[in-house]
């Protein structure tokens, strides 16, 4: 048997239909009670892994023996009703206003499940989310045609066109444009699983979450600027050997006081070098 809990939703698996059934069901529920609770009839259910279950968003299912993780569908629904709702309530809002209240819905969930296969589900928001925006346009404006609308809130960006975009005029009489996100912009991150016996209150398990973290920051732009801020204030040199790092030498990155002595993530606390300074004998310790 095999559990896994986020909050107070959680899996059990087990080699049997009966065994779960029989053995693991009723010694769950007998725990749940002695603490006054019970469980939930509408997301409890014993499923064979081939059917697919739905948990915290997501579809989770084997296809032909390989195990796929995929935004539900209850999940995509939710969404859409979320945007359309938005929409809905927007009727006569400016369009930049309307694309400021879109893109937060939009870029938090696609982030959400950008660690999942969800590229066709990214690509059918964006398309649902297309035909709304179409209707909410061309009922701003009953006595013009389609032309008329695509030209006035659909606009040609390089290659792209039909994106949903304003231009407004700033206080400083500048003008600057406003675009609506979409989700299939969004890079999918496979999620990397941290080795069974690492232990982050280890100190020796320090270097290992150190790279893992250090790898996180280059998927944001925030952490991404924070590196380079880093690399800026060591004139772009490594802090072991003195000598150059570049785009094509492997480095990484750690903390100057460890977080098990009280350091922070803050740039000033941290160093860059080369991955190969760390394993080195002659740079042990500094």
């Amino acid at each position: 048997m095999n559990m896994v809990r986020y909050a107070d939703d959680f899996i059990i698996t087990g080699h049997s239909k009966e065994w779960l059934e029989h053995e693991v069901r009723p010694a769950v529920v007998e725990f749940l009670a002695e603490r006054g609770l019970v469980l939930s009839p509408e997301k409890t259910r014993i499923t064979h892994i081939k059917d697919g279950f739905d948990f915290l968003g997501w579809n989770i299912r084997k296809y032909n023996g390989k195990l796929l993780m995929k935004p539900s569908k209850a999940n995509v629904k939710a969404h859409l009703d979320k945007i359309r709702e938005i929409i809905k309530a927007n009727k006569t809002a400016k369009q930049a206003n309307l694309i400021r209240l879109l893109n937060p819905v939009l870029r938090g969930w696609a982030n959400y499940h950008s660690h999942v296969v969800a590229k066709k589900a990214f690509d059918r928001v964006d398309h649902e989310v297309w035909s709304m925006l179409w209707r909410w346009a061309v009922r701003r404006h009953p006595k013009k045609g389609a032309r008329w609308v695509k030209i006035k809130y659909f606009k040609t960006k390089g290659f792209r066109d039909w994106v949903f975009a304003a231009t407004e005029n700033k206080e400083d009489g500048t003008t600057r444009e406003v675009i609506l996100l979409k989700e299939s912009d969004t890079p999918i991150t496979r999620h990397i699983k941290i080795k069974a016996d690492a232990n982050p209150h280890d100190p020796q398990w320090a270097p290992y979450f150190e790279s893992r973290w250090g790898k996180k920051m280059l998927n944001s732009v925030r952490g991404r600027s924070k590196l380079y801020r880093v690399w800026l204030r060591q004139d772009g040199l490594c802090s072991n050997c003195q000598q150059p790092i570049t785009m094509n030498t492997r480095w990484d990155v750690t903390h100057i006081v460890k977080q098990t002595d009280g350091g922070t993530d803050a740039a000033s606390n941290l160093q860059v070098h080369h991955l190969n300074c760390r394993r080195n004998p002659q740079y042990a310790g500094k």
